[in-house]
């Protein structure tokens, strides 16, 4: 793929990122005017989606630096670590 295709990629993997540590702010605002027990259960929450979050930036940060053709091979684990983000970040707000 070309550069163009993959910082086009950069900038939706950035802003999805950037969209998720919004909501996992949002979950965060959520827990401290919760009881103790739900604010218990929503931090463990919380540090879980942030291992993700951690992931999915460690992992942007390799495409970044990525020559023009080894990016392609990094899609499939940056992939992987923004679906654990997403599908964590979807079950947490559901829960709670």
């Amino acid at each position: 793929m070309s550069t163009s295709n993959k910082q086009a990629y950069q900038a939706k993997l950035q802003a999805q990122l950037d969209e998720w540590s919004a909501n996992i702010d949002a979950l965060e605002a959520k827990a401290r005017q919760a009881d103790a027990q739900a604010r218990i259960d929503l931090q463990a929450e919380i540090d879980t989606l942030k291992t993700y979050q951690h992931q999915a930036e460690v992992k942007l940060a390799e495409l970044k630096t990525a020559g023009d053709q080894a990016w392609q091979d990094l899609k499939q684990g940056i992939e992987q670590a923004h679906d654990n983000l997403k599908r964590a970040l979807q079950a947490a707000t559901d829960r709670f």
